[in-house]
């Protein structure tokens, strides 16, 4: 039997997609977060107070520097990709990460009952991107869900941190 080849949009496209993605975040993201802030307090009162000041102090240098940070992950992702025709644990894990990661934006839409950053492009970019690109796997297995998650997790806190060195800095 042969081998068919992957599609090159494959490997790539968690790359671009997220550029897309990020553009909607970095537009939107740290200014509604300001001034959102007091009313999600109200909604969620069990969340630690230190949630709340960490996420009060996220400005949009530090969100830029951590979508910069998380653009060299999913492209070092990409590049693994490509030259394993798809096979890479990292790359699979970035690609159910990815969509997993637009899950999470619709629910935060869907828990405060309208537009947050993310929610435009998730529908749109994040989620039909990472299904395709999931379809066009081979041996997709439920374990690469949990592989994506705890990426995206520890990418996402990785970024964050970065993010917030050179901004402490100045």
């Amino acid at each position: 039997m042969t081998e068919t080849r992957l599609n090159p949009l494959a490997p790539y496209g968690p790359f671009l997609a997220r550029a897309v993605h990020d553009a909607e975040e970095l537009a939107y993201g740290p200014r509604r977060l300001r001034e959102d802030l007091s009313a999600l307090r109200e909604r969620s009162p069990g969340v630690p107070e230190g949630v709340w000041r960490a996420a009060g102090k996220v400005d949009g240098r530090e969100c830029a520097a951590a979508v910069g940070v998380m653009g060299v992950i999913v492209g070092v992702a990409a590049v693994a990709g490509a030259r394993s025709g798809g096979r890479s644990a990292f790359y699979r894990g970035a690609v159910d990460g990815f969509g997993l990661h637009g899950l999470v934006h619709l629910a935060q839409a869907a828990a405060v009952r309208g537009r947050t950053p993310g929610s435009v492009t998730s529908p749109l970019v994040v989620v039909p991107f990472s299904l395709w690109a999931r379809g066009r796997l081979r041996s997709a297995r439920a374990r690469g869900v949990v592989a994506g998650l705890a990426l995206v997790a520890g990418a996402t806190v990785v970024a964050h941190g970065a993010g917030r060195r050179p901004v402490r800095a100045f």
